[in-house]
């Protein structure tokens, strides 16, 4: 298996049981090949940089997963026959990915979150920690 991440835009006036119903059928797509979901994180509406197909705004999706290399010919075919997915980019993340670091990297998500919402980020306690020593040299 690899990694993979897509990120996804739909059209903007999609009302959330359709959009939900794209999520699922792509969600099934990953798993049909024995994939894993490892991250799925709905963004919401968000301003477009360039209007695509006359589209000014859109629903992003991002979804980190590991599957086999079929699924994911197989999520990009839907995508383009879909009139829904304004756009998409797939981005391969790791050649081969075990069950465990399949696992270690739903907890590193988990714990990033956590720390994201309790306000301080492990990057933050390490710059304190740098400036402290390089301060008393």
């Amino acid at each position: 298996m690899r990694r993979y991440e897509t990120i996804y835009i739909l059209r903007p006036n999609l009302g959330e049981e359709e959009i939900n119903t794209i999520i699922d059928n792509t969600n099934a797509i990953i798993l049909s090949e024995g994939g894993t979901i490892i991250l799925l994180d709905r963004w919401g509406l968000r301003k477009l940089a360039y209007p695509i197909k006359k589209e000014n705004q859109g629903t992003y999706i991002l979804c980190d997963y590991a599957t086999e290399p079929a699924a994911v010919l197989e999520l990009e075919r839907k995508f383009r026959i879909d009139d829904s997915v304004l756009k998409y980019m797939t981005i391969k993340l790791a050649d081969n990915i075990t069950a465990e670091k399949i696992e270690q990297a739903k907890v590193d998500i988990a714990t990033r979150k956590a720390a994201k919402e309790s306000g301080e980020s492990e990057e933050t306690e390490e710059f304190e920690a740098d400036d402290i020593s390089s301060s008393d040299e």
